[in-house]
């Protein structure tokens, strides 16, 4: 996988060409969730979208490349969502509390899906792209609230933060256990000196 290029053809300008990366997209979530990784491929997603192969290689040179665009797509919207929650909730326990519904919501919406798409995100290589932001969000909340998590090193406080809810999260369940699940280990290592 990695010999393709991750990188789309090219970015749709005009309304129709965004509504066709649109279906596109929407088509090779289904796919990918349904046929798994091994099922994923180009005229499989161009079948479900209800577009011919050359267009679909108008904008992605292969699977791999639609495969980082859905990613990509999938982590943007976790770091929209984390980022409002951790503006709008009030005080160091609520925005806690709201960015670990974020997450948990985020993996059990569709869990299947969300567990394939970590796993190209590992296997891509693309984890990168995303952690950092994620890091600085969850680094921003501990520092607003430095007097409520004193004493921590916020940079590696909010790298392991993000570690053991993501690890959590992919282990899936019922998500009001593990909501609870991910809030024990959340407060359990900032309660530790």
């Amino acid at each position: 996988m990695a010999a393709e290029t991750l990188s789309p053809r090219k970015q749709p300008v005009q309304a129709r060409s965004r509504a066709l990366v649109e279906a596109i997209l929407t088509a090779a979530a289904r796919v990918l969730e349904q046929a798994g990784l091994e099922g994923f491929n180009t005229n499989r997603v161009a079948e479900a979208a209800g577009v011919s192969v050359g267009s679909l290689y108008q904008y992605f040179p292969g699977k791999t490349a639609l495969l980082a665009a859905l990613v990509r797509q999938d982590a943007a919207e976790l770091r929209a969502d984390l980022a409002k929650a951790s503006e709008t909730a009030d005080g160091a326990r609520a925005t806690v509390e709201a960015m670990v519904d974020v997450v948990v919501a985020h993996q059990t919406r569709r869990p299947v899906l969300a567990r394939l798409l970590d796993f190209a995100e590992r296997d891509l290589d693309l984890e990168s792209e995303d952690e950092y932001e994620v890091q600085g969000l969850i680094g921003g909340v501990l520092s607003r609230h430095a007097t409520a998590f004193p004493g921590l090193n916020t940079s590696e406080t909010a790298r392991d933060l993000m570690v053991i809810s993501r690890a959590l999260a992919d282990a899936g369940g019922d998500p009001a256990t593990l909501r609870q699940r991910v809030l024990r280990a959340v407060w359990g290592y900032l309660a530790t000196p």
